[in-house]
């Protein structure tokens, strides 16, 4: 006798970890750290290898470029991030002192939000009474503030992983700049961070459950504009360096 398999049970815990908006926050971060490091070092490089004809100018202009960008990063994404979850304090501490003053406002407000979204008016005041009395202002500022555990953002891990997802975008450009021959650097560099932003953009998507195609044609093409931008100024403006 067989023994049946043992059905897997599916909790709401496990069933939302399987959605891809769990990894938003942290793979905007990323993702945007990564591509600015690679796009932004790679025309720097580019930039400076068109009016260059040594390395050493192109590797000390790559190796500036990619500690201030990673630091520019860092601190950019924390200023910014940090302001959002102020604003969002500030939202719930005001939704605090509501709840207090003026309960039966807010708990038609609630109710008015629930009725928007579908229910019976009756129904929208019964899921309204019956959330206010376990957690009112979790309610308020999941329903009403629209915060929730997946929007939250934090503001160190937003600043490292950008900070760390653009040096090692950077680092990329930087190693075609050491190894690759100096003549024809420019379009060493354009070839290598296509093919970077290829892989870039691939894992992108995969990891944030999209379009792999569209994602690396997205990609490419802001970044084929960005160097062919930076090589049309250096060559525009360059000097033996």
């Amino acid at each position: 006798m067989t023994t049946p398999p043992l059905k897997k049970t599916i909790t709401i815990d496990n069933y939302l970890d399987n959605h891809y908006i769990h990894r938003s926050n942290w793979l905007r971060a990323a993702v945007l750290g990564a591509n600015d490091g690679i796009i932004s070092i790679s025309s720097l490089a580019i930039g400076v290898a068109a009016a260059s004809s040594a390395r050493e100018p192109i590797v000390l202009a790559t190796v500036a470029g990619l500690v201030a960008g990673a630091l520019s990063m860092a601190a950019g994404e924390y200023v910014s991030v940090s302001s959002q979850t102020d604003t969002e304090k500030a939202d719930i501490e005001r939704e605090i002192q509501e709840l207090k003053e003026m309960p039966v406002e807010e708990l038609n407000i609630l109710a008015q939000i629930y009725e928007k979204r579908g229910l019976k008016k009756e129904t929208a005041m019964q899921v309204a009474l019956e959330l206010t009395e376990k957690d009112a202002l979790g309610a308020h500022i999941r329903d009403e503030l629209g915060i929730n555990e997946i929007s939250q953002a934090n503001p160190i891990q937003a600043a490292m992983a950008s900070g760390a997802a653009f040096t090692v975008g950077g680092v990329l450009p930087l190693l075609t700049v050491l190894f690759a021959p100096i003549k024809g650097m420019e379009y060493w560099l354009y070839g290598s961070t296509i093919l970077f932003l290829i892989l870039l953009g691939a894992m992108a998507a995969k990891t944030g459950g999209s379009t792999v195609g569209k994602a690396i044609l997205r990609i490419t093409v802001w970044g084929t504009l960005a160097m062919g931008l930076s090589a049309f100024v250096g060559y525009l403006f360059g000097v033996n360096l």
